[in-house]
């Protein structure tokens, strides 16, 4: 098994702060439409700054894809999804049931036993 490397952690990690960011964009803008909302958004620091994190994380995920084959590299990408949840309780107090807790364990074992499964 190849060891992680840090840039494979970083996509998911930036996936999730690009979520954050958007998250707090959003409730910053609110939902009233129209071309006022759009410039709104495009002034927002909370949108400027995920979209900054998403071109820093496509470039990253670029530097991923050239070391690990696509079929090891993308599921590594599920990792955001247990992150996502976490921080949705962590940062905004978002509940958390059983079944977010069970399904961030298959998640992450789904995870490992892909990035862990050998050529035959």
């Amino acid at each position: 098994m190849t060891p992680i490397r840090l840039t494979w952690l970083a996509v998911p990690v930036l996936n999730t702060l690009f979520q954050i960011f958007t998250k707090l964009g959003a409730a910053q803008l609110g939902n009233t439409g129209g071309m006022t909302w759009l410039e709104n958004a495009l002034t927002s620091h909370w949108i400027l700054a995920a979209i900054a994190v998403e071109i820093i994380c496509f470039f990253i995920w670029m530097t991923v894809l050239a070391e690990l084959d696509l079929s090891k590299a993308f599921p590594l990408s599920g990792i955001s999804y247990v992150l996502v949840i976490a921080t949705g309780w962590f940062a905004f107090g978002e509940p958390i049931v059983g079944f977010q807790i069970v399904g961030s364990g298959l998640i992450l074992a789904g995870v490992w036993l892909i990035a862990g499964a050998r050529q035959a």
